[in-house]
């Protein structure tokens, strides 16, 4: 495996800084206190021409509870020497979880800035440069390559995610590898999951309450293995 070239953590924090009205916030991972830089505000980030163009909207500069709850859960896996692969990283959140436990994680989003945010955060939290990449679900390219591990939180908002991150798992999955998507209970899971026993995949279901004040959830952590022939 190539290691991933460092980044200057000094000069991508102050390019941050310069360019988004920040927050920084304590997050507890793996018994550990990270800290974690994001926008203030997402609804900062609403652009009329994305969402014309494709529907987008900012939800990766929000902080969610499946992304906790999947940190945690990765963060303590055995993921030394292992390739990761997190699909919509978002704040980086789920990618510091997989390099504590040492993994070599590539961490895509549709978001160029979400890019920037997650190397930062990740890097600020492990020392670890993370490898990045701006990946659209609906062209996955053909040399993103094959992964041990796959991972992902609250990607199934719309129906037609469904598919998309069926297909982008069933790609980039290594036989005898393993998926993991954090999911609140949305729109589009059990499309999802339908999507997946069509293309070989077999799922299991691991549930997990969130608190956090006034915000609790149940999050469900979906496991996908390929079946056996």
């Amino acid at each position: 495996m190539s290691a991933t070239p460092p980044i200057d953590t000094k000069a991508l924090r102050a390019e941050l800084l310069r360019r988004f009205r920040t927050a920084t916030r304590t997050l507890r991972v793996s018994e550990r206190d990270v800290e974690l830089l994001s926008p203030a505000n997402a609804d900062d980030l609403i652009s009329e021409d994305d969402y014309v163009a494709d529907e987008r909207l900012p939800y990766w500069a929000d902080l969610w509870p499946s992304a906790q709850i999947l940190a945690n859960e990765v963060a303590l896996m055995r993921l030394g020497g292992q390739r990761v692969l997190e699909l919509g990283c978002g704040l980086g959140v789920v990618a510091l979880g997989a390099a504590m436990a040492g993994a070599e994680v590539t961490a895509t989003d549709y978001y160029d800035d979400a890019l920037l945010f997650a190397a930062l955060n990740v890097h600020a939290a492990t020392g670890k440069s993370i490898a990045t990449r701006m990946v659209n679900w609906v062209a996955m390219p053909e040399d993103l390559g094959k992964f041990d591990v796959v991972l992902a939180s609250d990607v199934l908002y719309e129906h037609r995610y469904a598919a998309m991150v069926a297909d982008a798992i069933a790609k980039t999955l290594v036989r005898g590898g393993e998926a993991i998507v954090a999911d609140p209970g949305r729109i589009a899971l059990e499309e999802f999951l339908e999507e997946c026993r069509d293309r070989g995949l077999a799922s299991e279901a691991d549930v997990r309450p969130f608190v956090d004040g006034e915000i609790k959830q149940t999050i469900t952590l979906w496991r996908l293995r390929w079946r056996s022939s």
